[in-house]
């Protein structure tokens, strides 16, 4: 949430310049508040596992949020019961349809990445909702396989197959302290990843609107900016729960998949012992600081958004 002082007093200047979310007593005056249409684009398999995830992470601030559930039209999961789809999600075709608008979107992830974007069978309605946002979404959040996606659509920046898959915790550089997105942030930070597949450095940085917010020597870029599309796309998984990492481990292990243990993840790399969580704080940082920039630019008519 802001903090309201004068616009003429020297600590407005200094702490907007920091990155600290300061509001005038003009801009406070003028403020109307009304709960945030947010909506969760679940492209995952374990739905209810996904939902909690999020949920929990835009859930931790002090604004109301008004959360929708929302799924491609065509595509059946496999994972989750029916009744449970039936009850609480949302054919993305009926969203179009009603016309209605959203304050922010997140896109998920899906265990797709061998495929080339086109082989995906909805590629072409998930385009459909890309374009949608740009006049319906005041923010996107595309999140690691649906982060890819959007990239590509927007900016042809391509995936590329890894030769192992990057798998555990990782340590990550915070390449714009100033950035409303990473207030609060740390120098470096640790986040979980999982993928087979990586975007490039110098790929993102040759498009034009996009600027790497969180990167790392080891596994490349995580966290990027767009600002023509205002959207963000982060490859990794700030999201993931303490076990996350566990249960996708122990699942290959059982399935005979071959699988490295995730490094830096358990103490002293021994999957014996349970994992350790170094990454909660950040997550909640990231998607509270999103959640109040959305706060701060939406207009109260949300019929507004896209005008």
């Amino acid at each position: 949430m802001p903090i309201k002082i004068p616009a003429d007093l020297p600590a407005y200047d200094v702490l907007t310049r920091e990155g600290v979310m300061v509001m005038s007593e003009d801009q406070a005056a003028r403020q109307d508040i009304r709960p945030l249409r947010i909506g969760l684009l679940n492209l995952m398999p374990k739905k209810i596992q996904t939902e909690n995830q999020f949920a929990r992470l835009i859930g931790a601030t002090p604004l109301q949020i008004d959360m929708h559930l929302i799924r491609m039209s065509e595509h059946r999961t496999r994972n989750t019961a029916a009744e449970h789809m039936e009850s609480f999600y949302r054919p993305f075709c009926e969203v179009l349809e009603s016309g209605e608008k959203f304050d922010g979107l997140v896109i998920t992830g899906a265990p797709i990445e061998h495929l080339d974007f086109e082989e995906v069978t909805y590629w072409d309605e998930l385009t459909t909702v890309f374009e949608w946002t740009r006049t319906h979404v005041l923010s996107t959040f595309g999140v690691c396989w649906g982060g890819m996606a959007m990239i590509n659509h927007f900016h042809s920046v391509q995936k590329h197959m890894l030769a192992e898959k990057a798998f555990g915790c990782f340590r990550h550089r915070n390449m714009a302290p100033a950035s409303p997105y990473l207030r609060g942030f740390s120098d470096d930070c640790v986040i979980p990843v999982s993928r087979w597949t990586e975007m490039r450095r110098e790929e993102i940085l040759a498009a034009p609107h996009l600027r790497i917010l969180l990167d790392s020597d080891e596994v490349g870029p995580c966290l990027v900016e767009d600002e023509k599309h205002n959207a963000l796309y982060i490859f990794n998984h700030l999201e993931y729960d303490s076990d996350t990492l566990k249960q996708e481990y122990d699942r290959d292990v059982a399935n005979g998949t071959p699988i490295a243990v995730p490094c830096n993840y358990y103490p002293d790399d021994d999957p014996a012992r349970p994992p350790q969580n170094r990454w909660r704080s950040h997550a909640h940082l990231l998607y509270g600081n999103w959640i109040n920039e959305i706060y701060q630019s939406t207009p109260f008519n949300i019929d507004d958004i896209g005008r």
